[in-house]
C-alpha cells in the first residue's frame, strides 16, 4: 500500500544517528544521505527523514505513529534500548506484550529526538 513514509526532522545529522542505530538494530543498513534527506531503503518500502523543504520548522504529529515490524521479542528490545541510547525517549507502558482485537502483540514505544512517536511492533503467534 505504502511506496515510503517521509518525517521531518530540524537536525538532519541528529536524526541520522538516532535512526541509524534504531534501524540497524533491525539489520537495515545506515541512510543514504540526500542533501536534506536521508532514506533507508528496504525490500517492503522506504523509510525517510527530512528537513523541511519550505524552511519551516519540523514538527511531530499529535496522534501519529510509524510501526517497525521486528522479527522476534529481542528485536523488538535491541529497538528500543538503541533509541534510548541514542536519544530516543520511551513513552507508554514500558516494551511488553500487549492483547487486544488485533490480537496479541509485542510493542516498544519510543518519541525520536524531534518529537515523532515510533513503534516497534512483533505480532505473536
Amino acid at each position: 500500500m505504502f511506496s515510503h513514509v517521509m518525517i521531518g526532522t530540524n537536525d538532519l545529522d541528529r536524526a541520522k544517528t538516532f535512526y541509524d542505530a534504531v534501524l540497524g538494530a533491525l539489520d537495515i543498513p545506515p541512510a543514504m544521505v540526500d542533501r536534506h534527506r536521508i532514506f533507508y531503503r528496504t525490500k517492503t518500502g522506504v523509510f525517510s527523514v527530512s528537513l523541511p523543504i519550505d524552511g519551516e520548522p519540523a514538527t511531530c504529529a499529535n496522534g501519529g505513529t510509524i510501526g517497525f515490524a521486528c522479527a522476534t521479542t529481542d528485536q523488538a528490545d535491541a529497538w528500543h534500548a538503541a533509541g534510548v541510547a541514542n536519544g530516543g525517549t520511551s513513552i507508554e507502558d514500558p516494551p511488553g506484550v500487549r492483547e487486544g482485537g488485533m490480537g496479541k502483540m509485542y510493542l516498544a514505544y519510543l518519541r525520536d529526538p524531534d518529537g515523532n512517536k515510533i513503534c516497534a511492533l512483533h505480532r505473536m503467534g
